[in-house]
């Protein structure tokens, strides 16, 4: 292993920033030297030199000039807004330059497809910040379900935040979370059917616009989903605005013949375990257990459960990733997935029939209602 990596940072104030604190994981990275910060905007480009207090990183107002100048081995693209994500992908790939996306990944299953084209090409690893994906608690909640704990798993129950967002947007922005952690449990998509509503009624053309922080084509307030696994299980999504809860249910339940692993958001998620066949502690008399990354009703060793924690993890497997050759463990691959799964609800929704993976339609679907 080299004992220094060259890294470069990029994002852009007011459109999405540095995401979900993309640019700061770099400084508690072993090897990891900063030496550049792209961002369009001058005063942001300021602010974030003087919040990183790294003194040789350089800044540019223009990413590529910073990539061709600077010569960086690994990139962070931190912007939330995700219209650019494409763009800038397929010209770090094109200079042999490994990535950490921020999510979404894009705003379309076309983009995503050039986007991989592109990494394939030249052979560099990309590796998207879907953070429970990486959590040690994931792994235990595998093992759980590899061991027949709950039975064999029938459905995989996902539900969005819930907000303002509820619908549409909490499809792409938060379900993308959701069906990572569901394609990687419950193996890839095969089929989906779905409706889209916006107050009541289905979704039409003159419900699309534009949807928020350049999310592209969006439309509906109300969205349930029902996608077939490889495994034989199936996964539900169902999300309507302002019918969240406190504390959240944004998260999956994964429904067994034996019992049912709850699983939340996050760098150490909550998890609880249930073991009960009639799903019902209330007449079982059973009750939910905490799963740790020590295993169930142990004692959780690790305290820090912090958004940097969860990204620190993520960079360091895809260090590991490039060094062995190997896909980071949310990979682009695992990303488009994701897109795909969002893209089929609206696919589903357009045709009024259930749709096959891999999609023919690699367009947004809204834009031929």
């Amino acid at each position: 292993m080299p004992d220094e990596y060259r890294v470069a940072v990029i994002g852009s104030t007011s459109r999405g920033n540095y995401g979900h604190d993309l640019d700061r994981v770099w400084l508690d990275i072993p090897g990891a030297k900063i030496v550049a910060v792209a961002d369009d905007n001058k005063a942001g480009l300021d602010a974030e030199l003087k919040k990183l207090k790294v003194a040789q990183a350089k800044g540019y107002l223009d990413y590529r000039k910073m990539l061709d100048e600077e010569k960086p081995q690994y990139v962070s693209i931190g912007p939330r807004w995700p219209d650019r994500h494409a763009e800038m992908v397929i010209e770090c790939a094109g200079r042999g330059i490994h990535m950490y996306l921020e999510k979404p990944m894009c705003q379309t299953l076309k983009q995503a497809d050039d986007m991989v084209a592109a990494c394939r090409k030249t052979g560099v690893k990309l590796a998207i910040a879907f953070q429970t994906r990486y959590s040690p608690r994931m792994v235990v909640v595998k093992d759980l379900l590899e061991s027949g704990r709950i039975g064999e798993v029938l459905e995989y129950r996902a539900r969005g935040k819930e907000d303002k967002r509820g619908g549409g947007e909490d499809l792409w922005v938060l379900g993308s979370h959701l069906f990572n952690m569901i394609h990687h449990l419950g193996g890839e998509p095969e089929w989906c059917q779905a409706r889209v509503f916006q107050g009541g009624k289905p979704v039409t053309k003159d419900h699309v616009k534009q949807g928020n922080e350049a999310l592209g084509l969006l439309a509906g307030d109300e969205v349930h989903a029902t996608w077939g696994l490889a495994s034989g299980a199936i996964a539900t999504f169902n999300s309507k605005a302002n019918m969240g809860s406190n504390p959240t249910r944004f998260g999956i339940q994964i429904v067994g013949s034996k019992g049912i692993i709850e699983m939340l958001m996050g760098s150490l998620p909550d998890v609880k375990l249930l073991e009960d066949p009639t799903w019902s502690p209330g007449r079982s008399g059973k009750s939910w257990v905490n799963v740790t990354s020590e295993g169930v009703g142990d004692v959780e060793p690790i305290k820090d459960t912090s958004l940097h924690w969860g990204n620190v993890r993520a960079v360091k497997d895809l260090i590991a990733a490039v060094e062995g050759d190997r896909q980071p463990e949310a990979s682009i691959y695992e990303a488009r997935t994701a897109v795909e799964m969002v893209a089929s609800v609206f696919e589903s929704h357009r045709t009024g029939a259930t749709v096959m993976f891999p999609l023919k339609n690699r367009e947004n679907p809204l834009g031929m209602l």
